[in-house]
């Protein structure tokens, strides 16, 4: 990325920043893979959003009134839920959800704003999974967004009074930790103390709030999983770049599902993105779709029976390329 960087500090310094600039910046998927090879540490996403903020008036009209449209129906149960269901993934499970006992530990569910409407099987899962392990999920509402999707389209003010207003509705609740099936939404929420300054005082509250986020791995990974359902099938993971590049999970999924006695297949160009990218198979469809077809011919190349993964928008995006099923690895153990 360091044309970008170069971009960015152009623009900083004053310099000239064209419309043909803008689309560079753009096509960029922010999938921080660049971070995870990167041998001195560069934080390149911080600089990205820095770049994308300060650029963003370049942006036509039409563009600033697609992009609004865009964020406002995503993040608004009202407008997304009727379009969300056209599109459901997955038929709502018809059976009964586990029960916790009385004295089970509390856990914060972050349910999503597209999730439990695009996919509900898969914070109905981690109920089941987390009352067999003796914990009960309190799931948080549709419209307690991260903020990722504002975040993504630079309406960084939008994004803050989101993050404000969970920051202050998390706290509140007594709970043992904050878990995340979406690895979008988990590494959102872990960042969020590098969107105040220090003296703010909403940093060290947005500390506590990371320091307690876990992806539903992480959650599992010390966990005694023997009353979890096995059914060992031939399957592909895709990791997400949030889960490995984002979140420097890696390889965590993988070795739970082999735990499990999963053998997923070995995937060529694992560490590459699927296309999804948040927003970006909507702003930058042909591209999208470029990854989306190496994704699939990789992850297919073992003739697989599911396709799972660990984040709804790269769930989403593979499946409308494959007739192979593409689930939630936590669907899996339940």
């Amino acid at each position: 990325p360091r044309g970008r960087i170069y971009l960015i500090k152009s623009a900083l310094e004053g310099g000239d920043f064209s419309s043909k600039s803008l689309t560079h910046l753009d096509r960029c998927l922010t999938c921080r893979s660049c971070e995870t090879t990167c041998p001195s540490g560069v934080e390149y996403a911080q600089l990205l959003d820095i770049g994308r903020e300060l650029v963003e008036q370049k942006r036509r009209l039409w563009q600033k009134i697609y992009r609004y449209f865009v964020r406002k129906i995503l993040t608004n149960p009202l407008l997304f839920n009727p379009i969300g269901r056209v599109f459901r993934h997955s038929k709502i499970s018809q059976s009964k959800p586990e029960r916790p006992s009385k004295n089970s530990a509390k856990v914060l569910l972050l349910g999503g704003c597209v999730q439990p409407i695009l996919a509900p099987n898969i914070n109905h899962s981690i109920k089941n999974i987390l009352a067999k392990l003796g914990f009960e999920a309190i799931e948080t509402g549709q419209k307690q967004c991260c903020g990722a999707v504002d975040a993504h389209l630079s309406a960084n003010l939008d994004a803050l009074k989101k993050v404000k207003s969970n920051i202050d509705a998390w706290l509140k609740i007594d709970c043992e930790c904050i878990i995340s099936s979406a690895s979008g939404c988990g590494v959102m929420v872990k960042d969020y103390p590098n969107l105040f300054d220090e003296a703010d005082i909403y940093h060290k509250k947005a500390q506590q709030i990371a320091a307690k986020t876990q992806d539903i791995a992480e959650f599992l990974a010390d966990k005694d999983l023997s009353a979890l359902k096995s059914q060992p099938a031939n399957i592909s993971y895709h990791e997400p770049c949030t889960l490995q590049h984002g979140q420097k999970l890696g390889g965590l999924v993988e070795s739970l599902l082999q735990k499990l006695g999963y053998q997923p297949a070995p995937v060529k160009d694992a560490h590459l993105c699927c296309g999804s990218a948040g927003t970006y198979s909507i702003f930058q469809p042909k591209l999208s779709k470029q990854l989306q077809a190496n994704k699939l011919k990789n992850l297919q190349s073992s003739q697989p029976e599911i396709i799972v993964t660990a984040n709804i928008g790269c769930l989403m995006h593979l499946q409308k390329g494959t007739k192979i099923p593409v689930k939630h690895w936590v669907e899996l153990l339940d």
